[in-house]
């Protein structure tokens, strides 16, 4: 279950808490996972608080699309919390546009990838990458979605 916290008002068009679902239950999935019994918070803000959280806890000065902050080192396997994760508006909109893709398509997109972060994916190397690129390219296309890369 995500809960969903909104800073920014602008989320309510996009529909980011009607995403949720449908995005936690691909990435669940993809992972083997069940598609319930887990918990994340989810705070959908504008670009100045992002970059803020950004600052404090990456230390990079600027804002950026998506953050995560898993619950533990150790994710949970079948059910607990996972974690919080951080989405900015302007960001993702502008990000969208340059993809030429719906903002829910690109949003979902991020939504996954956030939700692999907190199940302990990362980017850092390229085999990596290639691993959790390869999970969010199945999970969108299980929701009719195209690949992002």
């Amino acid at each position: 279950m995500i809960e969903v916290i909104l800073e920014d008002e602008r989320w309510e068009a996009v529909g980011l808490e009607a995403l949720c679902g449908p995005a936690e239950r691909a990435a669940l999935a993809e992972t083997g996972r069940r598609p319930e019994g887990f918990e994340i918070a989810l705070m959908g803000c504008d670009d100045a608080r992002i970059a803020v959280l950004n600052r404090d806890f990456r230390a990079k000065d600027t804002a950026t699309n998506v953050l995560s902050w898993p619950a533990s080192d150790t994710p949970p396997k079948d059910a607990g919390a996972l974690g919080d994760i951080a989405i900015a508006y302007e960001t993702c909109v502008r990000e969208a546009t340059e993809k030429g893709v719906s903002v829910q398509e690109h949003v979902t997109h991020l939504l996954i990838h956030g939700i692999l972060h907190l199940l302990g994916y990362d980017h850092i190397s390229d085999d990596e990458a290639d691993e959790m690129e390869g999970l969010e390219i199945k999970a969108l296309a299980k929701l009719g979605l195209s690949n992002p890369y």
